[in-house]
């Protein structure tokens, strides 16, 4: 069995050592330095914790449909309450949350419907961030004529209304989750994101280490990948946060429209009662709209309230002297 190489007999392997050790410190320092400024902004630690709350509820559901509900009760799309004799039948100790008026339980249909909010929001997200991030590195490193076309074709994504496109195409193809996703990346992405994106990324590719990298021989790809881009990614994550709340709005607004074809989600949960006729009647069945209605606002406000907090942590001029 041939043994490991000496350190001490290869100075190369102990300076490449070092420098991976001196690379995690300064990590580990930034981290605590961020970290400890975001639980300085309450908001940001609120926001965090109504996210943990629905994350554990996403979590929880598989399991409690594996090992505690019955599938037949429970599930949230085919289930029934056999034990109700009147539909929608209000909170009880086997309904926490009551049935709504296709006998379901609405706390399994919570629970289920978070799993596909995060996983809708965080899918948009990061086709937003990847797409944006790029757009803005590439037309502030090249300018010129690849310049003016991505930003005028961010100009006419900007200008056409969002939800309006979202229901033409929901309207004429069957949009789920996944292509909500990436329609809404797309549209992101290309549009305000890479506008706000490229203007920081203007005041990296001035700075010296980029010429230098260029007079070392750096190609475009190289330069743009690996010194423009991970200086725009704390940036980046930033917009990922609003872009998780705009995410779950449109998908709330499309399918209490009716519009997509999904199992089931919050907006679903709204569309069902509205159906049935039991959208107004809120006082005497507030238990079909406040769950599905108050998740929705809930975790929208929280993302955004996550993102507001980490501008401050990116943004030295907005932190608290």
């Amino acid at each position: 069995m041939q043994n490991a190489p000496d350190p001490a007999l290869y100075p190369e392997l102990q300076a490449q050592d070092s420098i991976w050790k001196a690379r995690l410190a300064l990590a580990t320092r930034d981290f605590k330095r961020n970290w400890s400024l975001f639980l300085g902004a309450r908001i940001g630690v609120i926001g965090l914790v109504v996210i943990i709350f629905y994350a554990l509820l996403a979590i929880a559901h598989p399991i409690l449909m594996n090992f505690v509900w019955e599938e037949r009760i429970y599930d949230p799309v085919i289930g029934y309450s056999f034990d109700e004799t009147r539909q929608p039948a209000p909170p009880s100790l086997s309904h926490p949350l009551g049935t709504d008026p296709l006998g379901r339980d609405i706390l399994s249909q919570l629970m289920y419907s978070a799993r596909s909010e995060f996983l809708l929001g965080l899918l948009a997200a990061v086709v937003t961030v990847t797409i944006g991030t790029t757009v803005g590195a590439v037309a502030a490193y090249f300018g010129g004529v690849v310049d003016m076309l991505l930003m005028r074709l961010a100009d006419i994504m900007i200008m056409m209304p969002g939800i309006s496109v979202l229901i033409v195409l929901s309207a004429l193809i069957g949009v789920e989750h996944f292509e909500l996703a990436l329609i809404i990346g797309v549209l992101s992405g290309f549009g305000g994101t890479g506008v706000v994106l490229k203007s920081q990324a203007l005041s990296v590719v001035v700075k010296p280490y980029i010429e230098a990298a260029r007079i070392a021989g750096g190609g475009s790809f190289h330069i743009i990948f690996v010194h423009v881009v991970p200086n725009l990614l704390p940036l980046s994550f930033l917009y990922m946060m609003f872009t998780v709340t705009g995410a779950i709005f449109s998908e709330a607004i499309l399918s209490f429209l009716g519009l997509l074809d999904i199992r089931m989600s919050w907006g679903l949960m709204i569309h069902t009662t509205e159906s049935a006729g039991y959208l107004l009647q809120v006082t005497e069945y507030w238990w079909l709209i406040f769950p599905a209605s108050l998740s929705i606002t809930l975790l929208c406000s929280s993302f955004y309230l996550v993102g507001r907090s980490l501008d401050e942590v990116i943004n030295p001029r907005l932190r608290r002297a």
